[in-house]
């Protein structure tokens, strides 16, 4: 396969063949998740290079875009290359770029909105990561969830007491 256009900064195109995955990644990638993510790279491009450290040779970043680029067939992908100042914080980079993704909150009303002006017929909407089944299930959601619509009142996230918010 011709290698996707990269759109994004990295210091080098490198073979695969010459990249090491981290064996110890606690991040793992289920076959559906690489398979999303090399039709998002082949239909979009690349938008975000393969870390690797100059410290260790191994990859910190881009695991999953590593597996997609190998099921994709191609030979290069781009690569940027970081000093680290230890193995700790090699370690910290690895284990922060898996962890911040988990801690964003979807906004499912504006998600839908986004989605149905996108849904034109001309986009093939699986390039933002969610199946057919999932966007059905996104899409014809009516009006905000209840947690988004219920604006009277807060829970302690400490001891769950709930209170009441003035109007």
């Amino acid at each position: 396969m011709k290698s996707p256009v990269v759109h994004c900064a990295h210091t080098e195109m490198v073979a695969l063949s010459s990249l090491s995955a981290n064996p110890r990644n606690p991040n793992t990638h289920s076959e559906e998740q690489i398979r999303l993510l090399a039709k998002i790279i082949k239909g979009n491009g690349w938008r975000a290079p393969i870390t690797v450290s100059m410290r260790s040779g191994l990859v910190v970043r881009g695991h999953g875009r590593l597996l997609a680029a190998i099921k994709l067939g191609v030979k290069t992908a781009p690569v940027d290359y970081q000093n680290y100042t230890s193995d700790a914080a090699e370690w910290a980079d690895l284990i922060a770029d898996n962890r911040i993704a988990e801690l964003a909150e979807i906004n499912k009303v504006t998600l839908r909105d986004v989605l149905l002006e996108i849904d034109t017929g001309e986009n093939d909407m699986e390039l933002t990561g969610f199946s057919p089944g999932e966007l059905e299930m996104l899409m014809t959601q009516s009006g905000a969830p209840a947690e988004e619509k219920s604006n009277s009142s807060i829970t302690c996230p400490e001891c769950g007491h709930i209170f009441a918010l003035c109007p």
